[in-house]
């Protein structure tokens, strides 16, 4: 007999109720900022998992050479190709239409897919700086900006949601991602708190008990999710979860917790159904509306 999962938080934050006059244009507009040569499914998958959780309209935008096969993953995501370099990142020529369309955003997904470049790295670390907008960076885009001082990653336009797993947060930390197998989690989870207080941001730190800790060093740990989310992909799911949610109107901080609980909830709806050793980061993406009924209750 399988038992019910627990109940979510009584202090889990939670969408409000939706009107019945509202639009898509009441539940937020995401845009999706990421994607390379070999790398079209991840922003793809962010942008999919942005529409499940509840965002109204999602762009994504991807170098020209992925832009067909990005836009194929789901006819309700918006996709537009921009410039690209020789190595199929995006062109420096990308900023501007970047930053236009990011603008126009409620929130904005930066990183999955994104690849690593001068050019990549001059776009991202522009954003951090004078987007006006929640934004989420992931993956590559905490690459980039971990290679930028700590003191100008403190100055910036809007709020800022980093959610690195424990290898991406050594390299924000200055230290060789290859060593956070001997890292202790605990040491992990104070410099994070550290971090987030001085660049004025909230950090996920993905992995067992995910931790979410904001610039006031408030923390909370997640109690969601299981070992066979240790895939491919689910880290991208979770970026567009958590953008989603800012872009109804979540602080930085709510979106990180609510994000997590919510993310974890499908891992466990998918172990539930296919086993640990089966799922992917697909599996989450098809049964986000089970965590999102749950975390109604």
């Amino acid at each position: 007999m399988t038992s019910r999962p627990a109940p979510p938080p009584a202090d889990l934050p939670r969408l409000p109720p939706r009107r019945r006059d509202a639009s898509k244009r009441d539940h937020g507009r995401v845009v999706v900022v990421g994607g390379s040569l070999g790398m079209a499914g991840a922003p793809a998958l962010a942008a999919m998992a942005a529409l499940r959780s509840g965002a109204g309209l999602v762009e994504l935008l991807v170098p020209d050479p992925v832009a067909a096969i990005a836009a194929g993953f789901d006819p309700c995501v918006m996709t537009r190709g921009l410039p690209a370099g020789p190595d199929g990142t995006f062109a420096a020529a990308a900023l501007p239409d970047i930053g236009r369309r990011a603008a126009a955003a409620d929130a904005v997904a930066i990183g999955p897919g994104i690849g690593r470049s001068d050019d990549v790295e001059s776009i991202v670390s522009q954003l951090w700086r004078d987007l006006g907008r929640p934004a989420v960076f992931d993956a590559d885009a905490l690459w980039a900006i971990s290679r930028c001082r700590r003191d100008a990653l403190a100055v910036h336009a809007g709020p800022r949601l980093l959610t690195p797993h424990a290898g991406e947060m050594l390299r924000l930390l200055g230290e060789e991602p290859s060593s956070d197998r001997g890292r202790d989690r605990a040491a992990l989870e104070r410099d994070a708190e550290e971090l987030a207080a001085a660049i004025d941001a909230v950090l996920l730190l993905k992995g067992p008990r995910t931790l979410v800790v904001d610039a006031s060093r408030h923390r909370t740990h997640n109690e969601t999710g299981n070992p066979g989310m240790a895939t491919a992909g689910t880290g991208d799911v979770l970026t567009g979860v958590a953008a989603a949610l800012a872009a109804q109107g979540l602080a930085a901080r709510d979106a990180a917790r609510l994000g997590a609980w919510v993310h974890g909830r499908a891992g466990d709806a998918a172990a539930a159904d296919l086993g640990e050793v089966s799922m992917t980061a697909a599996d989450l993406l098809a049964r986000l509306h089970v965590a999102f009924r749950d975390a109604a209750c």
